[in-house]
């Protein structure tokens, strides 16, 4: 008998549009011949199938819907969300309480990872070669000068738990750091200060499944504004992504040995990717994202099909992983 697949798409976060994006892509791409496969839409309370051109809704009591006078029930559950609550841990949390196996990492990983400056911290005291950012809380008072002095100009002012870019700005002088601390704070009560990295930013996936690690090219990122921001990442024509990247082969192991090292720190499941910057000799990591995008410009699949293989072979693994 088929199991049953459900897509999670959506979430409370500014990255709605994009999870949703995701979800359709992840959704075409389940296998339909092993699968009974199904899209669900999560926004606040909101919480519905999609079938059909109609709603149904999810009973959160046991995460099912009813459909033609039966009750379904999930097997498996796909999370495609960015952000609040896929990307937190909030949506595994429920899960494991249903049962239901799911995608990405456990609960205790995803809350890790949202926060980029407990993970770099976290990270940092295993040896791995992070960025040092400054945070900030709103409504705490700091001296703008003791900041900026630690950091050095430019630098970057972003959330320190949102994602895809939003609220992130470069600042090249202390009077565009006010600007910029308020639209970081418009985004998240917690906000970093990092410093400017002058080099080549490079992201690489990889997944665990069936026993095997597979550790995915090496992205070469060229953004063509100032840094790589929301609009680069999810416009083809604001960014040159280079997959393989160029860079020296003894680097590009060095970062796909650090992605993997971090995988296995954070005890991660599914696919992640890590992002970073190469700086002469230098691999530093920027931040791991456990639910990377999936749309059809969004780098793993890119990268999937640069190893000459099948997204949708990929999924199946990772359905079957964790069914086993």
């Amino acid at each position: 008998m088929k199991k049953n697949v459900v897509v999670i798409a959506g979430g409370n976060s500014s990255e709605y549009g994009v999870s949703i994006q995701s979800g359709n892509h992840i959704f075409e791409e389940v296998d339909g011949e092993k699968y009974n496969k199904y899209l669900m839409i999560l926004k606040g309370r909101d919480w519905h199938i999609e079938l059909d051109g109609a709603g149904y809704p999810v009973d959160k009591n046991d995460f099912s819907f009813e459909y033609a006078g039966k009750k379904i029930m999930f097997d498996f559950a796909y999370i495609t969300i960015h952000g609040n609550p896929g990307e937190n841990g909030m949506l595994q949390g429920y899960l494991d309480m249903m049962g239901i196996p799911y995608s990405t990492c456990s609960a205790l990983c995803e809350a890790l990872t949202f926060d980029k400056y407990t993970c770099t911290n976290y990270l940092n005291g295993f040896g791995i070669n992070t960025t040092h950012p400054v945070m900030l809380t709103r409504g705490q008072a700091f001296s703008k000068e003791a900041v900026l002095e630690a950091v050095g100009l430019p630098c970057f002012v972003k959330p320190n738990a949102e994602g895809s870019s939003f609220g992130v700005s470069k600042v090249k002088s202390g009077e565009d750091f006010d600007a910029a601390i308020e639209e970081a704070f418009s985004k998240c009560k917690e906000i970093l200060v990092e410093s400017f990295i002058d080099g080549t930013e490079f992201t690489c996936g990889l997944y665990k499944a069936g026993g095997k690690k597979v550790i995915m090219p090496v992205a070469e990122v060229i953004p063509k504004k100032e840094f790589f921001d929301y609009e680069a990442k999810y416009d083809a024509t604001m960014s040159d992504e280079i997959i393989p990247g160029r860079f020296p082969e003894e680097i590009t192991e060095r970062i796909q040995s650090m992605a993997s090292e971090v995988y296995d720190i954070l005890r991660c499941e599914g696919i992640i990717r890590m992002d970073g910057f190469v700086r002469g000799e230098e691999v530093i990591m920027l931040e791991v994202n456990t639910t990377p995008g999936m749309t059809a410009n969004s780098f793993v699949p890119k990268m999937v099909r640069a190893m000459g293989c099948r997204l949708r072979d990929v999924i199946t693994e990772i359905i079957e992983d964790k069914l086993r």
